[in-house]
């Protein structure tokens, strides 16, 4: 990475393109009614990926940018998980037939927290109303400080076959700061307890830019984390935003690194993990060798979606949960945010969406511009306008940020091709930006580029 370059373009607030157009700008024109025709309308063959929100956790941790409440009556939990269950059931009805699916993702919150019994019914719930395939990826996000055996075991005879851990520090300084002790011993015990139940794929998420944070704390949890020896690592930047999340003000921001401090903390946490053997996979992907996600990034397959990078090739996400997004051919739904008014929307026998956004063509083309920018660092203007109807010249000539990162040496243009420089990669969503129809850099939305 160059320190220059980051200190140019880091302070820079960008979204992280896991859609396109982003969830700034979806909008209540698109209700109830529309996601009901959309799913209706789906082409027959076609497969999906499930999507679970479980906006739950036992306590908050106040680095957190993810819609969850703290709960402490597993009554709550219940009623939630029932709910989710009949959404599951109507979304089914609504399409009218039994499509396939190829991934299931919980992610929360904590969907651990729901009762194993529970957790075990909604998965017979949807592979009744779902074709789940055998080979479906089946994975879970966890916090290693409240799973249970019996919620192990719940998931292993439920076919769960990847297991996301939240990790972010093993500074127990870094810890305090942000309400999140959780020592190396606990996320030890874990693991063990996922491979001995044979859920062998394995993440850990870390961060960097968190407060009291250093170089030297960055890559001592990242020795810690390789003793365990994951399959990938998710490598993410602090996203500071008291604004939108009000527990974030517990956090100090006088000791939150810097973006020339943060750069330094990203480049060294990546380098350990190639050091390590690990092969780095778009912006803040790591994975071993021969693992599915370092193949798709080898065969140019790779996708980015609301999980960040993953192998999923399906064109169809349905979202269940307060919150949730679901992406379809024609556009982006998005649920209740609050968990009584999609309770009420499901219970009335009606689709939760409270806002979405349909896709033009335009938007078609960028989003795979964007795509295969953040996937590839790089991209066939001419190949990819061609498929599309479009000219390369033109799109090039309404991408007025890019003449700069050109000048800068961050992309190079080689005729319609462009190539995003290897020690600048740590900018890609800034390349991306530029092809953004809808960014407004004066509405502070998103995190920094570094």
């Amino acid at each position: 990475m160059r320190a220059d370059l980051a200190a140019s373009y880091g302070e820079e607030r960008l979204p992280r393109y896991t859609s396109y157009p982003t969830a700034p700008h979806f909008s209540s024109a698109i209700g109830p009614d529309t996601y009901a025709r959309w799913l209706a309308e789906l082409p027959a063959g076609v497969s999906a990926s499930l999507y679970l929100h479980v906006p739950f956790c036992r306590e908050m941790c106040w680095y957190c940018g993810c819609h969850t409440q703290i709960v402490r009556r597993d009554e709550l939990v219940a009623g939630y998980q029932r709910t989710l269950r009949d959404e599951i059931a109507q979304v089914a009805e609504t399409i009218g037939r039994r499509i396939k699916v190829e991934h299931i993702h919980f992610g929360g919150g904590t969907p651990t927290i729901m009762q194993p019994e529970a957790f075990a019914e909604l998965m017979a719930t949807m592979r009744q109303k779902f074709f789940v395939l055998p080979s479906a990826e089946i994975a879970v996000e966890i916090d290693p400080r409240t799973l249970t055996a019996d919620m192990v075991d719940a998931m292993r005879l439920s076919g769960v076959n990847r297991a996301s851990l939240g990790v972010q520090s093993f500074d127990p300084v870094v810890q305090r700061a942000i309400n999140r002790v959780q020592s190396f011993e606990q996320t030890a015990s874990v693991v063990d307890m996922l491979r001995r139940a044979g859920i062998a794929g394995l993440n850990f998420d870390l961060i960097y830019g968190l407060p009291h944070q250093t170089v030297a704390s960055c890559l001592d949890t990242v020795r810690r984390s390789l003793t365990l020896a994951p399959d990938r690592f998710s490598v993410f930047g602090y996203a500071h935003v008291p604004g939108f999340k009000k527990h974030q003000q517990m956090i100090n921001e006088a000791v939150l690194p810097d973006g020339l401090a943060r750069h330094d903390q990203a480049c060294a946490i990546a380098n350990a993990l190639k050091e390590a053997g690990y092969v780095q996979i778009g912006l803040d992907h790591f994975a071993r060798p021969g693992d599915s996600m370092a193949v798709a990034f080898e065969e140019r397959t790779l996708r980015r979606n609301f999980q960040g990078y993953t192998t999923d090739k399906s064109e169809v996400l349905l979202g269940f949960g307060a919150s949730a997004i679901g992406h379809l051919p024609q556009g982006y739904v998005q649920n209740e945010v609050q968990i009584g008014a999609y309770a009420q929307s499901i219970a009335a026998g009606r689709p939760a969406t409270a806002k979405g956004y349909g896709l033009t063509d335009d938007d078609r083309l960028r989003a795979d511009i964007i795509e295969r920018i953040m996937c590839e660092f790089s991209a066939d203007l001419g190949d990819i306008c061609a498929r599309h109807g479009a000219e390369a010249g033109a799109m090039l000539d309404s991408a007025s940020r890019l003449k700069p990162l050109i000048s800068d040496g961050v992309v190079r243009l080689d005729g319609n091709r462009l190539a995003v420089a290897k020690d600048s990669r740590f900018l890609v969503r800034s390349v991306a930006a530029a092809f953004d129809a809808h960014l407004n850099p004066a509405k502070q939305l998103h995190s920094r580029a570094v």
